[in-house]
């Protein structure tokens, strides 16, 4: 049995109700889900994404007749509850590093310092921007793929991830980073 057939088996036991299929499905996707989810909202609220990721998946994989790949309906499920989130927590907050890059002696290219800065700006780009740019650089789907998990066109996702690159670039350069 390949692993597109086991899983379409575990999906039927979900769609019946089967509790043993839907810890297999949890098992199967948690991490990818989590992955998503701390990418899109940040680690402290990601597991509670995540949680609403499967109280939805479990609610409505009734929905889910295989017209797209299980993977790009969890990927949209996992997207939209982020996106929830973000709604109701105000992502605009300020957030303080944890190293101090202000300074002239700080190396800017220090792995740590990098990837706080780019957490920090990417929490400064617009959430739909953002979701467009993590979906493609760091889960590397395609155009198409992330145009389905998103129910929008190919072209409007090449537009949107132009933006989240120029608005990204714009914010690591305020940050102090000139890469």
């Amino acid at each position: 049995m390949t692993e597109i057939d086991a899983l379409a088996v575990i999906i039927a036991g979900c769609q019946r109700g089967q509790r043993e299929a839907q810890r297999e499905l949890f098992e199967r996707t948690n991490r990818q889900v989590f992955r998503i989810a701390a990418r899109l909202v940040g680690e402290t609220d990601a597991d509670d994404v995540a949680q609403q990721v499967y109280l939805q998946v479990f609610q409505k994989i009734g929905q889910f007749a295989g017209k797209s790949a299980f993977g790009t309906w969890l990927y949209r499920v996992t997207v939209n509850e982020a996106r929830q989130r973000l709604r109701i927590v105000n992502r605009q907050r300020t957030t303080q590093l944890k190293h101090d890059v202000s300074g002239t002696d700080r190396d800017l290219d220090e792995p740590m310092v990098l990837q706080e800065l780019l957490q920090r700006a990417l929490d400064s780009v617009d959430s739909d921007l953002k979701i467009i740019f993590l979906l493609r650089e760091t889960e590397g789907m395609t155009y198409c793929e992330i145009a389905n998990v998103l129910e929008i066109s190919s072209g409007t996702v090449a537009s949107r991830l132009s933006r989240a690159r120029h608005e990204l670039q714009n914010q690591l350069k305020e940050l102090g980073w000139c890469g």
